[in-house]
């Protein structure tokens, strides 16, 4: 057996049930990759304690007999789940100190589960940012290398710590969240399989908000098995979210069968993008051919909105950020500022989220409060709602012809260096979310399937786009994808 950390959910799932190790020795091997990855920052709160006690409790579950499928597989959780007395600041300082005396629906749901939490993991911070760079906790950095040079890379964003530690075996796999492709874009570019469910199938209670509209919770593993099997054990309707869909949870393993003969595949042309690297533009077409030879019909489709799509992002989520965030004052929550003699309460806002907020959120909470703003909120905000709208019909259209997925690069380059894009226009680092924040504004299940090297060795993904609420089928033609594809590179070990 390769080294235990090495292994995903599924193997190690199927190693422990027929007693080939046991979750203590899973959860050791990961705590010791941990300490020994120190470089890539993506663990920024450990609990070992936490992970060892839960461990031997799994381990009696297993032999009891009455173990689900994530007992006893030790996982990370992204910094912006609460966890019950565990920090949780959604890397940022002005949640510095904050210890949730309650754990998040999704957390909860892994834990009753069985799973084993590793510790809490890096992030952009409030999960606004595309490479890892705005946490208050410093850059995650990617395990992965470029052949002919040692440049530190992003491992993306906002999921970059979970991103980064799933690749890098330093757990079985990670929860992401995706506002606008926080979990599709560092799954590719760090080689693993991220996958964004439809908006309601995953509990948003006790997950720090960015922009409640758009925000879902979603697994980041080694395969697509992987995440159908920690994708079953995150859902589940919550009344304690209103937007939370009652809806069953089907059995997401079973249904990968890797039969998709028959189904349609959509191409959508309004995804070939001016300046698309050629290098994107085969790894699309031979993605295309892929699952042809599989069986699936291919069409050409045309999503006539999808130029407005990142415009009305920019508008729509930082609008929501700025209400979202305007509860951090140092008054109801969070980190409160030192102040001067005859300082008064505007004094005390002011200071408090000065130091409080990175220049990032800082940037997304004024343009927010902009377009909410009473002269510009028709002009803005309600005209970026209204694209919405044309948006998502163009899906409902393109599915109402009979189309069952929807195959698009899932980024527009490999992996960039680190300050390679910090210093530049910020739109430079906005437009790394053009083929994924789509999803979100229609509210759509999407997923990213690694699937070749760029010429510098560098890991590339392609992502599908399924129905609303059939994450199953959605899955089974990534997994023909993924079987097709073949893709085994790891990033050479450096740390």
């Amino acid at each position: 057996m390769s080294k235990l950390n090495e292994l995903g959910l599924a193997g190690a799932r199927d190693a422990l049930r027929k007693g080939e190790t046991s979750a203590v020795e899973l959860t050791q091997a990961c705590l010791t990759a941990i300490d020994a990855a120190g470089e890539l920052n993506t663990f920024v709160h450990k609990t070992p304690e936490i992970a060892l006690e839960r461990a031997a409790a799994a381990d009696e579950r297993i032999k009891a007999g009455d173990a689900p499928a994530m007992c006893g597989l030790p996982i990370g959780i992204k910094d912006l789940f609460c966890t019950k007395g565990v920090p949780s600041q959604a890397g940022s300082r002005i949640l510095q100190g904050f210890l949730p005396e309650y754990e998040s629906t999704v957390s909860q749901n892994l834990a009753n589960a069985g799973a084993v939490m590793l510790g809490k993991l890096n992030m952009d911070e409030f999960a606004m940012g595309s490479s890892n760079e705005t946490s208050t906790y410093g850059n995650a950095i990617s395990p992965w290398r470029r052949d002919d040079d040692d440049a530190a890379l992003t491992p993306g964003g906002s999921s970059g710590g979970s991103a980064a530690a799933v690749a890098a075996d330093l757990c079985l796999a990670a929860t992401g969240t995706d506002t606008g492709g926080s979990i599709r874009q560092p799954a590719a570019f760090t080689g693993t399989v991220g996958i964004k469910p439809t908006y309601g199938r995953c509990s948003r209670w006790g997950i720090v908000a960015f922009a409640s509209s758009l925000d879902q919770a979603g697994p980041m593993t080694k395969s697509v098995r992987d995440a159908a099997i920690m994708l079953h054990a995150m859902c589940g309707h919550d009344p304690l979210d209103s937007t939370s869909a009652d809806l069953p949870v089907p059995d997401f393993e079973a249904m990968l069968t890797g039969d998709i003969k028959g189904k349609k595949i959509g191409i959508p042309r309004e995804y070939r993008m001016d300046g698309m690297p050629a290098e994107i533009e085969k790894l699309w077409a031979d993605g295309t051919d892929m699952l042809r030879d599989a069986g699936a019909e291919i069409v050409d489709i045309s999503l006539p909105h999808t130029k407005y799509a990142l415009p009305a992002y920019y508008v729509i989520a930082p609008a929501e950020a700025s209400s979202n965030l305007a509860r951090y004052d140092g008054v109801r929550y969070g980190h409160r500022a030192t102040l001067a003699q005859g300082d008064g309460i505007t004094e005390m806002y002011e200071k408090t989220r000065a130091e409080g907020f990175g220049p990032e959120v800082q940037r997304r909470v004024m343009i927010g409060t902009y377009v909410l703003s009473a002269g510009f909120y028709d002009a803005y905000y309600n005209r970026a709602r209204r694209v919405r709208t044309l948006i998502k019909k163009d899906f409902e259209d393109v599915f109402a012809q009979g189309v069952d997925a929807i195959l698009t690069p899932a980024t527009p380059s490999a992996a960039f260096d680190l300050g390679e894009m910090t210093d530049a226009d910020p739109v430079q680092m906005y437009l790394n979310d053009v083929f994924t924040v789509t999803v979100n504004l229609a509210g759509l299940p999407g997923i990213s399937v690694p699937a070749g090297l760029d010429k510098q060795g560098l890991p590339l993904g392609l992502q599908l786009i399924g129905r609303p609420w059939e994450e199953g089928d959605l899955l089974n033609t990534a997994y023909a994808l993924e079987s097709a594809a073949g893709f085994v590179a790891k990033p050479r070990k450096w740390w």
